[in-house]
């Protein structure tokens, strides 16, 4: 039996949303009368396979999430565990592939993995995604095709291969993206590639952002790309949360 782990990464400081995130951490904040990653533990918990859900925090938070997962893990099927990642403010975070690496070695995690990051927010299914992880065997990042050159200077743009979906490029941020194709805060990893963190991670990299992973990763694996064109949100700022607050569809 094929069994999947997700981890959602909920450890960051969120310091552009302050000060709504002075004293609650972003995945918390509420959209359409859920916590972000109360939506996002629902849209995960579709994965038949996936048999756990790790949600990486810090030490300051928490206590916050564990008041809400008292509330809440009645109403899903998936056990929830949370994570303390030891860390206490933005200066001494672990960063995001950082946070994955310590939840893997910590629980020991050798199945597939889906990673998603505590503050996507998307109106799709992860089913499409899932499907061609598992017929493909391949390292999978779904993207989100936004239709917008500002929107991908400000994220992470994705070129593809039109027949196969592989990655060509990917830029972090770049003032003259080749594309409007951006990379969301979802990944894919088959079993037998989760080495490829710990390599990462081994060899002194940076573990802040997991754009960073993906341009290092591109020289070793092929990397897949899902296209969405339905509704994502990037809960980086107060005007990006004030929208998915009026657009979300739960």
């Amino acid at each position: 039996m094929i069994c999947i782990k997700a981890i959602i990464t909920a450890a960051g400081y969120a310091s552009r949303l302050w000060p709504l995130t002075k004293d609650i951490p972003k995945p918390l904040l509420e959209v359409k009368g859920k916590p972000i990653v109360e939506h996002i533990v629902g849209k995960i918990s579709e994965i038949p396979e996936v048999d756990e859900i790790f949600i990486v925090t810090n030490a300051k938070f928490y206590p916050l999430f564990e008041d809400w997962l008292v509330e809440i893990k009645a109403n899903f099927p998936v056990p929830i565990k949370l994570v303390n990642d030891g860390t206490a403010s933005n200066d001494d975070r672990l960063g995001q592939v950082g946070d994955i690496h310590f939840v893997m070695e910590r629980e020991g995690i050798d199945d597939g993995l889906l990673v998603v990051a505590g503050d996507n927010l998307f109106n799709f299914s992860l089913l499409p995604a899932y499907n061609v992880f598992m017929r493909q065997k391949q390292i999978l990042n779904p993207l989100y095709e936004s239709k917008s050159y500002k929107a991908a200077r400000e994220s992470g743009s994705v070129v593809i291969d039109e027949l196969t979906n592989e990655f060509v490029e990917f830029m972090e941020k770049s003032p003259m993206p080749k594309s409007t194709l951006i990379s969301l805060g979802i990944y894919f990893f088959p079993q037998q590639k989760l080495n490829l963190v710990k390599k990462y991670i081994a060899e002194k990299n940076s573990p802040d952002k997991m754009g960073f992973f993906l341009v290092w990763l591109m020289k070793l694996e092929k990397v897949l790309g899902h296209v969405y064109t339905e509704k994502w949100f990037d809960i980086g700022w107060i005007e990006a949360l004030e929208a998915a607050r009026k657009e979300f569809e739960p």
